[in-house]
């Protein structure tokens, strides 16, 4: 099988994005994308895309994650998922799409060569668990966080595999971030499942992280702003009883396209 792929990242997020409209791409098993997603053996990424038909939305982004499962929802690959379908079908401003998670809403906000500033409405959040320290919330995808002093010295991966695969975590899995508020700028790092390792940056991370941050009244006004190993990000959103009109914002960029034979 001949697979034309675009390369995509998000804040360092990197995706394989897959134009599956016509359905080329349907039978892909799990071991394919999982070597597809393969830094050493394949084209390498975090997670891959397929970018399907759907009515009464511009398109569905099906999300993989690295190790060929089906994934959540994926905040920094819909931003990339946006800005393909922006540049390879329909330039305009607003888009209507389908996720894991339902409908979602993105604005461009700017593009120029292969770069774009892209927001994502993301999932609303009704409910936020603390654990110990920790917070426990549900933004497309499950996430725990946890707030730090001198997040540089964390070793994400080790601190991030024992929480992601205890007893309470470990059959469904969840997504750990480490996440520390300097002069109202959150950092922050993520150990993500499915990648089952530090990426540069999580969209659905920094959106929970942001959240929790206000809620703890480490934040105390919106736009949170964000940085990422990858780069810099914001979330807004309107928090009452709930946390509404969540959205997501930040750069996207296509990085190279080109052929692959399975």
């Amino acid at each position: 099988m001949q697979i034309k792929f675009s390369k995509y990242h998000g804040a360092g997020n990197d995706f394989i994005v897959l134009d599956n409209r016509d359905n080329k791409y349907k039978k892909l098993n799990s071991s394919q994308i999982e070597l597809l997603c393969n830094r050493h053996f394949g084209i390498g990424a975090d997670g891959l895309i397929k970018i399907n038909k759907a009515k009464h939305v511009d398109f569905e982004m099906e999300y993989f994650n690295a190790d060929g499962h089906i994934g959540s929802m994926c905040g920094n690959g819909a931003r990339c998922a946006v800005l393909f379908f922006y540049q390879s079908v329909a330039k305009k401003k607003q888009f209507i799409f389908k996720a894991y998670d339902g409908i979602h809403q993105a604005t461009v906000h700017s593009a120029a060569g292969n770069k774009g500033i892209v927001a994502v409405e993301m999932a609303d959040v009704s409910q936020i668990k603390q654990v110990k320290n920790a917070f426990v919330l549900n933004t497309g995808s499950p996430h725990y966080i946890s707030f730090v002093k001198k997040i540089e010295s964390i070793d994400v991966v080790a601190e991030g595999r024992k929480i992601r695969y205890s007893k309470p975590y470990k059959r469904e899995g969840i997504n750990v971030n480490f996440a520390e508020v300097r002069k109202d700028v959150l950092h922050i790092r993520t150990y993500e499942r499915g990648v089952e390792d530090l990426t540069l940056a999580c969209g659905t991370g920094i959106t929970a992280a942001a959240i929790a941050a206000f809620y703890s009244g480490k934040i105390k006004k919106t736009p949170v702003k964000v940085v990422a190993d990858g780069g810099k990000l914001s979330v807004n959103f309107n928090a009452n009883n709930h946390y509404t009109n969540v959205i997501l914002k930040g750069p996207a960029a296509k990085v190279y396209s080109g052929d692959f034979k399975m």
